[in-house]
């Protein structure tokens, strides 16, 4: 769901975005849009127009102007309907598509050094999380802490892998289901995030969109009566056809260096602490869904 802007559709032509409030430039998306054409990437809204304005002598964004996609459903919609039935088969399109979005965002002429390394980030999402979770979920939490540590071990490793220009915030509410197939929007990174370098590992989009499969999972469950046992089923499933296809494509065009699938798991770890974050800061009932996916993998069985 989009938190900060809104949307008007134009006479089933274009869609117009309008940011609210108007953000100065430069903004990542144009520059974004301009590169995907020219890297030849069409699986997205077909991108028209910037409108800005001069305020005090700079420039501000006002609105994004795209192409409409006929009978378009966002991931929230489209993918609980799969998780519903436990039909696997978009994964391995999806997987793919994130896979062509990193081989042309790979060639953006842009390099990054985190701001923060990333072990570092990671452990400190973990502490905001254990803090602002309160209650019953606070305790069973805490429980978990040394485990969730231990799985983002790997961080403090470093990262070898390149860094390229990622999405940033790619879950399945930003990869619509149309007419002809998927695209993926919103380039304008994540909101709830002011200190993401936009260059990083490609993991870290994976993780998000791997872990938004698992949050499909839990409203499944809560909102289609979807038993939970089947539920994390089909996000397993899903997850490992999604990672199947993905890894294929980058072998199939020559990067199979762009991901390091080590960073997966610790990457994923840290993005239901954000989610934990964002539900405490932003969403209180929004807790339900990190909670459940962390119940699924720390189960009492798998705790030692």
């Amino acid at each position: 769901m989009d938190q900060t802007n809104y949307s008007v559709v134009v006479d089933e032509q274009v869609v117009v975005k309008w940011i609210t409030p108007p953000v100065p430039l430069p903004h990542p998306t144009p520059e974004i849009f301009a590169h995907l054409v020219e890297a030849g990437f069409n699986d997205t809204a077909p991108p028209y127009a910037a409108l800005t304005r001069a305020v005090d002598g700079h420039e501000e964004l006002l609105a994004l102007v795209t192409g409409y996609l006929p009978e378009a459903r966002d991931g929230w919609e489209w993918c609980v309907d799969e998780a519903e039935t436990g039909t696997t088969g978009f994964a391995s399109a999806i997987g793919r598509l994130a896979a062509d979005l990193h081989l042309a965002l790979a060639t953006f002429p842009a390099a990054g050094t985190a701001s923060t390394p990333a072990a570092a980030r990671a452990e400190a999402a973990l502490v905001e999380a254990l803090e602002l979770t309160d209650g019953e979920d606070g305790a069973w939490l805490a429980t978990r802490a040394a485990r969730m540590r231990h799985e983002l071990a790997p961080l403090h490793a470093g990262i070898a892998t390149p860094r390229i220009r990622i999405h940033g915030d790619l879950h399945v509410g930003q990869i619509l289901q149309w007419r002809d197939g998927y695209a993926v929007i919103d380039f304008d990174g994540n909101p709830t995030v002011t200190d993401a370098d936009p260059c990083q590992p490609a993991a870290r989009d994976v993780a998000q969109l791997t872990t938004s499969l698992e949050h499909v999972a839990q409203v499944a469950v809560r909102r289609r009566n979807t038993p939970p046992a089947q539920a994390a089923r089909w996000a397993a499933e899903a997850r490992e056809e999604l990672l199947a296809a993905y890894k294929a494509r980058l072998t199939e065009k020559g990067r199979p260096d762009l991901l390091d699938e080590k960073l997966v798991r610790p990457f994923e770890v840290e993005q239901e602490c954000r989610e934990l974050i964002y539900a405490a800061r932003h969403l209180p009932r929004w807790r339900y869904a990190p909670m459940g996916v962390l119940r699924t993998w720390y189960q009492e069985e798998n705790i030692t």
